[in-house]
């Protein structure tokens, strides 16, 4: 009988951790009782629509008085690929993706996807539209309440810094700081330059996505709620050429001008774009700020 049963408890291990490495679904519709029987999925609720957010976290986030949450960048590249080619495309992935970089960092990660990338529903070729931050926001309310998480500390590079400081002008009082690198501001003038740099076609108040009226966090500056604790940082580096440094400077500049407690910093980059930061001056400036939250 014993062998009968270590035969059953491998085969369910095996099962186990083949359902772990099913790939995560890109920009399909998640039903809401699909969703909340999912493991880190969280259903957000918005004004104008409803998404299944998926996050991925490390130990230790439970009753915790500061969570670092990571926003990644845009990966519009690889929507439209089959989800196993995408690379770390399983919950396993991530999830031990989010380990690594608590351990590297010293608290708690929460690894938040953003609508239709990495298991979140959603259209990722509207993204910077209101939906995303929207549907960001509400996922970061359920989480915080489902873990009983203190504050966040944001953590978000290129596109996931341009959500971060979009969750900013939202009206949130539970972040602690943000570091926001290589990050994407002044959107419809960024997109002009980039298209004039290019050789394109001029398409005044397009977005880069193709799309007209994104949410740009420089046009709400203004919902960013006063807390003389909180610091902003911005991270760069001045060839940028996906980001363009300068209107990274302005955002800082309109957070200054307002009160807020930021600070601009340069950081050496990957050449030729100058945009992906050497070093990961993002995750030591998260690490700083989450060691200097007050419980």
């Amino acid at each position: 009988m014993w062998r009968i049963a270590l035969v059953l408890a491998l085969a369910l291990t095996a099962a186990s951790h083949a359902l772990a490495e099913v790939a995560l679904p890109w920009g399909v519709e998640i039903p809401r009782e699909d969703c909340e029987l999912s493991a880190g999925g969280v259903w957000s609720e918005y004004d104008g629509g409803a998404d299944c957010l998926r996050y991925f976290a490390s130990p230790g986030i439970d009753a915790a008085a500061v969570v670092i949450v990571v926003l990644r960048g845009d990966r519009d590249t690889w929507v439209g690929r089959k989800p196993e080619d995408i690379p770390r495309n399983t919950s396993s992935a991530q999830t031990a993706l989010a380990g690594v970089l608590a351990e590297e960092m010293g608290f708690p990660v929460i690894i938040l996807s953003r609508p239709g990338t990495f298991g979140s529903s959603g259209d990722h070729l509207r993204r910077r539209q209101p939906e995303e931050f929207l549907a960001l926001a509400g996922a970061l309310d359920d989480i915080r309440a489902d873990h009983r998480i203190g504050r966040f500390v944001l953590m978000g590079h290129s596109g996931g810094a341009t959500a971060a400081a979009a969750l900013l002008t939202l009206g949130r009082d539970d972040i602690a700081c943000a570091v926001l690198t290589s990050g994407a501001f002044d959107l419809l003038e960024r997109a002009e330059a980039l298209r004039e740099a290019r050789g394109s076609r001029s398409r005044p108040g397009l977005d880069l996505t193709g799309l007209p009226h994104p949410y740009d966090p420089m046009e709400h500056l203004d919902g960013i709620v006063d807390d003389p604790q909180r610091l902003i940082v911005v991270i760069g580096n001045r060839d940028d050429r996906v980001t363009p440094f300068h209107f990274q400077r302005r955002f800082h500049e309109g957070l200054v001008a307002r009160g807020h407690r930021a600070e601009l910093r340069e950081a050496a980059a990957q050449p030729p774009g100058f945009h992906d930061l050497l070093g990961n001056p993002g995750a030591r400036a998260a690490a700083e700020c989450a060691a200097g939250v007050t419980p």
